[in-house]
């Protein structure tokens, strides 16, 4: 397993599948290199100081170096995008919603089922 690590592999899976869950969101998107799975963690500074953002972070690091790695789908990205709650959580509590997440059927965005605005409706038109 590696580790995402450039903005653009990141960019990439946020417009992939997502699966929500109390202390993190996962991301996925699948590749079509042959290549070993690939994993990022990223927080948002609304979730706190840079402490509490790192915290969450190592949390997350060590959710992913617990679960077995069977459970992930081969040739996919994934991103765990931490929320508050990942500090308060209990941590067996959030391993278990890990399994899950993987296991889910993953709810997919807008952005990656191509629906979009028409440009004719993104213009406004000014009044007469």
């Amino acid at each position: 397993m590696d580790r995402l690590r450039q903005r653009a592999d990141f960019v990439a899976v946020a417009n992939g599948a997502r699966v929500n869950n109390p202390a993190f969101v996962l991301q996925s998107r699948r590749r079509d290199d042959l290549g070993p799975v690939r994993i990022g963690f990223t927080v948002t500074k609304k979730n706190g100081n840079a402490p509490e953002r790192n915290r969450i972070r190592r949390r997350l690091r060590e959710l992913v170096k617990r679960l077995d790695p069977v459970s992930m789908q081969p040739h996919h990205d994934y991103v765990l995008v931490g929320r508050r709650d990942a500090l308060s959580r209990d941590f067996a509590t959030m391993l278990d919603d890990l399994r899950i997440a993987f296991t889910k059927p993953a709810r997919h965005t807008a952005k990656a089922r191509g629906h979009r605005p028409s440009p004719a409706a993104a213009t406004s038109r000014k009044p007469d």
